[in-house]
């Protein structure tokens, strides 16, 4: 889907991206982290055609975004760390402008406004100025500006800003939802306990270096359940052989490691199967690196990055 190859990025005395190079697959959803000044934004606007590198190429489904940024732009949508909105105009208008200026045909604009206002919990403020609007409000019409247009790429820089606990887990099922429509998403944020709720993918960057990519979940939802028991159990492989949707990975008599859906139904079945037929559960959960402490591994505490580039 995207292809990131050797880019460089300097501003006035700093290189911010210094050889930066990647490959992100069609319907994922990929975290993107580092320090303040390690050059997020600045590949995240590069990414989206709107600023130029000083050498590399990006493409995505093959089209080299830099020879035509125009049409890239059709089937890409970015949300700014700081973005402005039209406070004089209404939702429903803002959202119509958006639509119009990414090239959405007239007569498929209002129901493209209706689908994202509703899908980002704004539909009863369509006749609300954008200028009255609380800050969360806004946030969430900046998102369904840059989705409204149904763009094969979404880039996010700091979604989650401004919104509160009901409305960040809100967002984190609807950019799962995206990602199984089969939109591929970059999401800059630095809430990594957050961005495990639903990333596929992560990308380190410091000192405008790429210093990890690595698979953390499964796209199709399906990662690794660790199960331990108290004691061994001889009937733990046939049980969990039994469950609809489950494969084992490995096994002993008193652990196992399976693959299968995360979502909480799966878990809580799965976790209900064990107890009924008096299995000695100690723990169970999902088996998975924490970005936090991948994040610290490979950047430290020293705040690598911080000062790189006139942006974060």
């Amino acid at each position: 889907m995207i292809a990131v190859e050797h880019l460089l990025f300097d501003y006035p005395g700093v290189r911010a991206l210094d050889d930066v190079g990647f490959a992100i697959a069609k319907g994922t959803i990929t975290a993107l982290v580092g320090p303040n000044g390690a050059g997020k934004t600045t590949l995240l606007r590069c990414m989206a055609a709107l600023d130029q590198p000083h050498g590399g190429r990006i493409a995505i489904e093959g089209v080299d975004i830099f020879d035509d940024p125009r049409r890239a732009h059709r089937f890409i949508g970015y949300l700014p760390d700081f973005y402005g909105l039209y406070d004089t105009l209404t939702v429903r208008q803002c959202l119509t402008y958006a639509a119009g200026s990414q090239g959405v045909a007239s007569g498929a604009i209002a129901p493209a406004v209706d689908r994202a206002a509703g899908r980002f919990g704004i539909a009863d403020l369509l006749a609300r100025r954008a200028g009255d609007l609380s800050r969360g409000q806004r946030q969430r019409l900046a998102i369904a500006q840059a989705t409204v247009h149904a763009p094969r790429l979404l880039l996010l820089d700091e979604p989650a800003a401004g919104l509160d606990p009901q409305a960040r887990a809100d967002l984190s099922q609807t950019l799962l939802t995206l990602s199984r429509e089969g939109v591929t998403i970059v999401v800059s944020s630095h809430i990594l306990t957050e961005l495990e709720d639903y990333c596929t993918d992560l990308l380190i960057l410091s000192r405008g270096k790429l210093v990890e990519q690595r698979r953390f979940r499964a796209v199709d939802g399906r990662g690794l359940v660790a199960i331990q028991l108290a004691a061994p159990w001889p009937g733990l492989l046939a049980l969990l052989s039994a469950q609809p949707d489950v494969t084992v990975v490995s096994h002993a008599p008193d652990k196992a490691l399976c693959r299968m859906r995360e979502d909480a139904a799966s878990l809580a079945a799965l976790l209900a199967a064990l107890v009924a037929a008096g299995a000695p559960v100690a723990r169970f959960g999902p088996d998975q690196e924490n970005i936090q402490e991948l994040y610290r591994a490979r950047v430290g505490g020293a705040g690598g990055g911080v000062g790189v580039g006139a942006r974060p």
